[in-house]
């Protein structure tokens, strides 16, 4: 019997353990950057919704000179697993010598998982999104 008999066998263990364990390791990166990449889809899609929010808010405001303090649109189209944005006005008036102006303050909050219609959702599940923009406008400029 030969002293070396039961090394190749050690070293060949050893080498498919650290081959299965850098195996386990890509595969588990390559599941990470998938999510990442799938949340940071969602997470532009959310942007996108919360400006059409805000679009509709400014719409209010500079063309019918009112804005309701709270409403929940419902999109359709590509956009549709965001199946809400809430959208809250507030207005405050200022004189400015004989003239008045009228400054509106709009948050678009865009989410994926509304609650009861609205967003944002205080307990939200998993691969939640969510997107809040704000503007302001004056009417009349």
């Amino acid at each position: 019997m030969h002293p070396n008999s039961g090394l190749s066998l050690i070293t060949a263990i050893f080498l498919m353990l650290i081959l299965s364990a850098l195996g386990l390791y890509i595969v588990n990166l390559s599941a990470v950057q998938h999510s990442t990449s799938a949340l940071d889809l969602q997470g532009s899609r959310a942007y996108h919704v919360a400006r059409t929010g805000l679009e509709f808010g400014a719409f209010q405001a500079i063309v019918n000179a009112s804005c309701p303090a709270t409403t929940s649109l419902v999109l359709g189209g590509a956009l549709a697993d965001f199946t809400g944005v809430t959208v809250l006005c507030v207005s405050t008036v200022h004189t400015e010598g004989t003239t008045a102006k009228t400054f509106y303050r709009i948050t678009a909050t865009a989410c994926n998982q509304p609650a009861a219609g609205a967003c944002p959702n205080p307990a939200p599940g998993a691969n939640y999104v969510e997107r809040e923009l704000q503007l302001s406008v004056i009417n009349p400029p």
